[in-house]
């Protein structure tokens, strides 16, 4: 009997073990400039984080900083941290700043920060509490400017945001892909693309004024607006103008362009897969398995020949046509996955193309 009772004594501690290991973690984001409405990083990610911790039956809850800036940033970290917070998910490159002075404060906390460079980091070296997911930007930004000439487009433009790397990997992506598909048809003397920065992460009239030339003079059909916010100068312009579209950045930007400004304007958008990075880092730190991840900057991009599957990829609502279907995107995924397309990662210098590239520096 004594040790009947022992033996259920011990299965009582063991159960008690794991119910604590299962109610370990407790999951936090906090936005970057935006919130969890901006259709972009914030939403995906807070959507993402959301929906796996009522999956799994983990306390999950968002913080929004007061403003931006690194001490409100950091001020949110604190306050995760004191309301017993354990994994905070970071959304964006202003977050680096704030990894490189919390992550040694606070080394029980795991760190998931999407989109975050070393260089983002201020010469500070990555902690083991800390991932940093960075995304392969130029191979959808190559995909991107492939479609837009295969289904017809011989003037394009390019609109980016600040010229930080990841918005020139986007950049000069598309520039490659729109050459690429021009040799193979036998127009590249036919296409051109017009390229600047807005030097800043969001429309305004001044932009959009720019963008109004682009479209209205210069003859401009398509526009790959890659910063934000910056997607509401080149829309609005292109609503003005029969037959003017699109691309949107990051995530799937349909809803938010064609819903604000006219259906049909955005043809496609280069996506990186933010939600995949959740549910995996989210899914291996519950498992235990953080270690194996935490202390790293992985850049993440083809992972097969399923488009769906990658960390970078065209987004579900893109406008097939005759000129590139769906088919031809799988092809094209499959060649870039097998390395018989190659994709140019230097930003150094915009890349050496058969085609016209107007480079214009920045809009202000």
């Amino acid at each position: 009997m004594k040790k009947l009772v022992c033996v259920l004594l011990a299965a009582m501690m063991l159960l008690s073990v794991a119910a604590f290991a299962e109610g370990d973690y407790r999951v936090a984001m906090i936005t970057d400039y935006g919130d969890i409405t901006d259709q972009s990083f914030n939403q995906t990610t807070y959507e993402a984080c959301k929906a796996f911790c009522e999956a799994n039956g983990i306390d999950f809850t968002y913080y929004k900083p007061n403003g931006d800036s690194t001490a409100e940033r950091v001020a949110m970290v604190e306050k995760a941290d004191d309301e017993g917070y354990n994994v905070i998910v970071m959304p964006g490159f202003a977050f680096g700043e704030t990894i490189a002075e919390v992550q040694e404060e606070y080394p029980d906390i795991s760190f998931i920060a999407l989109d975050v460079s070393e260089g983002d980091l201020g010469g500070a070296e990555v902690a083991s509490n800390v991932y940093c997911a960075v995304y392969k930007e130029e191979l959808c930004g190559y995909m991107a400017g492939y479609a837009a000439v295969k289904l017809g487009y011989t003037h394009l433009g390019f609109l980016g945001g600040m010229a930080v790397p990841a918005v020139v990997r986007y950049g000069f992506g598309f520039v490659q892909g729109a050459n690429a598909a021009a040799e193979e048809l036998g127009i590249a003397g036919d296409v051109t693309v017009e390229y600047v920065y807005g030097n800043q992460f969001y429309g305004d009239a001044d932009i959009t004024a720019y963008m109004d030339n682009w479209y209205q003079t210069l003859g401009v059909q398509i526009v790959f607006a890659c910063g934000g916010g910056i997607y509401s100068s080149a829309a609005e312009a292109a609503a003005k103008v029969e037959g003017g579209k699109v691309i949107g950045v990051d995530v799937d930007q349909a809803a938010i362009i064609d819903g604000t400004y006219g259906e049909g304007l955005t043809v496609t958008s280069a996506m990186k897969g933010l939600a995949a990075t959740v549910d995996t880092l989210l899914a291996e730190t519950i498992a235990g398995n953080f270690a194996n991840y935490g202390g790293k900057v992985e850049s993440l991009g083809l992972v097969g020949e399923d488009p769906a599957a990658n960390y970078v990829q065209l987004a579900g609502s893109t406008q097939f046509g005759e000129g590139f279907t769906e088919d031809d995107y799988k092809a094209l995924v499959a060649a870039m996955f097998n390395g018989d397309v190659t994709v140019s990662d230097a930003i150094d210098a915009m890349p050496e193309t058969a085609i016209t590239v107007n480079d214009l520096g920045t809009v202000k």
